[in-house]
């Protein structure tokens, strides 16, 4: 129980989403920490300055407290609001001087008061000296002014600092949870196609190749989405090529094989006569399981990266030469002539010479095979860049153009019916592209149907 509740905690503090809460709010408590911090220290400073002027503000003598007061009289006398004005008239006076106002009638009854606490009470008139007698509605009142030594920039600045740090408290509060808010809701609109995305994978590796994920933005999740799609239809392709590699193989393996179990069986019944044809029949049979297996361990042997290339300093004439001279015989049976045409200051390749040949002959062979009686196959070269580009071209039956992206491919074939009876088995391109690349090569091809076939293959240029 307890690995079990160990585990689900780390995963949950593993995941991007704790992550981006985690990040969001220690942005926030630093970002709004910072402001607070500066905010109320550079109002703390603003306040104290303005203070320091208001205290030091020079007391306004007692002549122009009391003209004040008469002005008020005159202006206000008689109106109803006059003891308001009055009220308002002591605080402002408070605020310009370090000093409390109180105004009271005769039996002590308090009319108005800087501070606002004794307004309507009684207070004993003979403890305190009056500094003014003024006559407001026919009746006299007394004027005291009362030293405030309590009254210090301290206190005050105390009181401001509190009520501004209460506030940017509140506000840090309100800030981190609209944050909060805004980073959950964020957080599920970017991590729903994270989320989509894995739950394709773990799909995908319980063998179900068909997920696909909707591309939902241009972004970098869109960037994931598309190549996750991508690599999708790449697997999908990959699993479908080696079933059908595996129905090929078979396909293959059986014709020959039943051959030599009819022939075996025969001989052993005494059916046949183990004349010099049947057993020349068995041998054929035989090597042509050997070539197809040779050529899938050839073929697994480039695409894993292992082939022994020995590259050296190779003339593409010779090589070319000798791969047109190998199959002159078979290219004749069909009346179809080869041609080589080189030019005479090509330089030497970078390239495994007995590779290089393996690579024309496949070449060739293919032409021979797709061109018709009568046609003409040629292997031209040019220089381009650091590269010499080898073609070889036939006039031949050629491929349509939505057999050209695949015709590299192992086991694909573009007649199926025509390359069994020739006893191709679809490896001869696809072998020849990988020994292409493994010697720093590219390859291409460009073909038009009852026009011919032109495949075209790059090698570098020795000491370049």
């Amino acid at each position: 129980m307890e690995l079990a509740i160990s585990s689900k905690m780390e995963t949950m503090f593993s995941s991007l989403r704790f992550r981006l809460f985690l990040i969001t709010i220690v942005v926030l408590v630093v970002a709004v920490g910072t402001v607070a911090f500066f905010a109320s220290q550079s109002t703390s400073n603003q306040f104290r300055r303005s203070m320091q002027g208001v205290l030091n503000y020079p007391n306004l003598s007692i002549e122009t407290r009391i003209g004040a007061i008469n002005k008020l009289i005159v202006a206000k006398g008689g109106e109803r609001t006059i003891w308001e004005d009055l009220q308002v008239l002591t605080e402002r006076m408070e605020h310009t001087s370090q000093a409390r106002f109180v105004i009271a009638e005769l039996d002590g009854s308090v009319v108005a008061d800087s501070a606002g606490e004794l307004i309507g009470e009684q207070i004993n008139i003979s403890l305190s000296k009056p500094f003014a007698v003024f006559l407001i509605e026919k009746k006299p009142v007394l004027a005291y002014m009362v030293p405030l030594e309590d009254y210090s920039l301290t206190t005050i600045e105390s009181q401001f600092s509190t009520s501004v740090n209460r506030s940017l408290l509140i506000a840090i509060g309100v800030a981190g949870l609209v944050g909060l808010l805004l980073t959950y809701f964020l957080s599920r609109s970017i991590l729903r196609p994270v989320d989509e995305l894995t739950a394709a994978a773990r799909a995908m590796e319980k063998g179900d190749l068909s997920q696909r994920v909707t591309v939902r933005s241009k972004g970098e999740l869109g960037e994931l989405a598309n190549a996750f799609n991508a690599m999708a239809e790449g697997l999908t392709r990959l699993e479908q090529l080696r079933q059908n590699m595996v129905t090929d193989v078979a396909h293959e393996l059986r014709t020959p094989l039943s051959n030599v179990s009819g022939y075996l069986e025969a001989l052993r019944d005494g059916v046949v006569e183990p004349t010099a044809e049947t057993i020349a029949s068995v041998h054929e049979e035989a090597m042509l399981l050997n070539r197809l297996v040779d050529d899938l361990q050839e073929l697994a042997m480039a695409e894993a990266g292992q082939l022994k290339l020995v590259r050296q300093p190779v003339s593409l004439k010779v090589v070319a030469e000798k791969a047109v001279q190998s199959l002159k015989a078979q290219a004749a049976e069909k009346d179809v002539s080869m041609e080589i045409y080189l030019p005479d200051n090509l330089p030497l390749v970078e390239a495994d010479a007995e590779r290089l040949g393996q690579v024309l002959r496949n070449l060739l062979k293919n032409a021979i095979i797709n061109t018709p009686s009568g046609g003409k196959i040629t292997i031209q070269a040019r220089i381009v860049d650091s590269q010499v580009e080898v073609s070889v071209q036939d006039n031949g039956l050629g491929i349509s153009a939505e057999h050209l992206p695949y015709v590299f491919e192992r086991f694909y074939r573009v007649d199926q019916s025509r390359a069994r009876t020739t006893g191709g088995a679809g490896l001869g391109l696809a072998i020849v592209k990988q020994l292409v690349e493994a010697q720093g090569g590219q390859i291409g091809i460009d073909s038009q149907v009852n026009v011919g076939t032109r495949i075209t293959f790059t090698s570098p240029i020795a000491g370049s």
